[in-house]
This record gives C-alpha cells, sequence and structure tokens, in this order.
C-alpha cells in the first residue's frame, strides 16, 4: 500500500514469479515496474531490485508456459518507476500476466517488488 523501505513482497534469492488475475480481459500495452528510490533505502542502494524480468500473458492459471510478451530490465540508476511496453506484438486479450524475474541488483540473500502494474485496453 505504500512506498516505505521493507513494504514490500520479497522473495529468497534472485529469482522468482508471480502471477496476477486482472479483473477483466484486456489487450495489454505496457507494464510498470516500481522499486524504492536509493535516496530512501537505509544502505544507500537497491541491489534487492529486479534486474532482467520477462512478462507472460496467459490463458489459464494452469498453463505453464504463456504468451512472451517482452523481455525487460529495470534500471536501477533509472527513475524508482519504470514503464516497459509490451515488446512482442499479438492480437490476444488476456486476465492473467506473469511477471518472471531472473535476477536482481546484487543482493545475495532476496528480492523486492513493490509494484507491478498491467496496462492495457479491455477486450
Amino acid at each position: 500500500p505504500d512506498m516505505y523501505p521493507g513494504n514490500c513482497w520479497a522473495f529468497k534469492g534472485s529469482q522468482g514469479y508471480l502471477v496476477v488475475r486482472l479483473s477483466m480481459k484486456i489487450y495489454p500495452t505496457a507494464f510498470t515496474v516500481e522499486h524504492i528510490p536509493k535516496t530512501l533505502s537505509p544502505t544507500g542502494n537497491i541491489t534487492s531490485a529486479p534486474r532482467n524480468f520477462s512478462v507472460y500473458g496467459l490463458d489459464d492459471e494452469y498453463q505453464e508456459e504463456g504468451k512472451l510478451l517482452g523481455e525487460y530490465v529495470y534500471d536501477q540508476e533509472g527513475e524508482p518507476l519504470q514503464m516497459f511496453p509490451v515488446m512482442e506484438k499479438n492480437e490476444d486479450a488476456f486476465q492473467i500476466v506473469e511477471l518472471r524475474i531472473f535476477s536482481n541488483w546484487g543482493h545475495a540473500e532476496y528480492t523486492c517488488l513493490y509494484r507491478f502494474r498491467v496496462h492495457g485496453r479491455p477486450a
């Protein structure tokens, strides 16, 4: 609900995934990932921020491999809130979106995700 240091969804290690069911089917157009800025971090760094990640559209929650919508890099030197356009064009609408995080910016113990948003047009 807020952007205070530590108020994040943290998972062990540098790889993890999150599956989100949206309120309706949409044609995805972009995604945003948000992390606290370095200035708010007690340590002065944000090594727990996601680095390399991909986003997939799924037809249902049991689908093992969804439709790739894009592969991205969150820039730890950039703005705290970063927007990423859909890279892989398709005509499909999705109600379920999967965020797969492949690495962080160097934190050995965990990765923190503060906010993940999906943008698009209603189907």
